[in-house]
């Protein structure tokens, strides 16, 4: 009897809405779907080979999350991306890991734990001669994110690092195409650098300026997104 119940179980709604959810979220994060880019429900629910309750669901959460567009009769679009909003998000970064950086440099404050293996583990990937850096930016951006995401996590408060990780998820789809560009993988590595030896040394003045610059550079990169560049990652990120 078993055996027959589980035979006859379905995958649910709810789970194949988060599959069709993430792998969407996937195509925009990788540039196989960019802004302007126009499609169906029933498009989509033929490319992944589900129905279309799962997809239109997947799509209205995205939607919320402001990646898509629903248009009357005509179907879904990726949004254009709005640089007001990454400006102010940015600004949010550079608030809060300036913030992140005080408490890890103040003896005071025993949250901050320099000693932390997280922490002591980017000495391993940032502080290393040129010739083992890295060169794969998918790899990169990857490694980029869980630099900021562990310095924000080591200062040991948690309601910094929930608004922190919020923030580095709507700024993901842009802050990619940093590792699209040789320099800025290069800058990357310096920049993270400097800041890590800062912090190691408890010079928060000093790592919070370079912090603020490296955050400013990225941000200004995201300035300089135009649909070629856009065109030119979704030719690195076939489908």
């Amino acid at each position: 009897m078993r055996a027959v119940a589980a035979g006859r179980r379905k995958t649910s709604p709810a789970t194949l809405a988060d599959g069709v959810y993430a792998r969407l979220k996937e195509e925009l994060f990788d540039f196989r779907l960019i802004p302007g880019d126009r499609f169906s429900e029933t498009e989509v629910a033929e490319r992944l080979g589900v129905s279309r309750t799962p997809v239109r669901e997947a799509l209205f959460r995205l939607q919320h999350e402001g990646y898509l567009d629903v248009h009357f009769r005509s179907g879904w679009s990726v949004r254009p991306f709005d640089f007001e909003l990454f400006d102010y998000l940015y600004d949010l970064r550079t608030v809060l890991e300036g913030a992140a950086i005080d408490r890890l440099c103040n003896k005071d404050l025993p949250q901050g734990r320099l000693d932390s293996p997280a922490l002591l583990a980017l000495k391993d990937i940032w502080l290393v001669a040129k010739s083992a850096r890295l060169n794969d930016g998918k790899r990169l951006a990857e490694l980029d994110e869980a630099f900021h995401r562990e310095l924000v996590l080591a200062a040991g408060n948690p309601e910094m690092a929930r608004v922190h990780l919020e923030v580095t998820e709507r700024i993901r789809i842009v802050r990619q195409l940093d590792f699209t560009q040789p320099l800025r993988v290069e800058k990357t590595y310096d920049e993270h650098a400097q800041v890590l030896r800062a912090i190691l040394k408890r010079k928060p003045e000093e790592a919070r300026a370079l912090m603020g610059t490296h955050i400013a550079a990225s941000a200004a990169e995201v300035r300089k997104i135009t649909l070629h560049r856009l065109y030119a990652a979704r030719r690195i990120h076939p489908a």
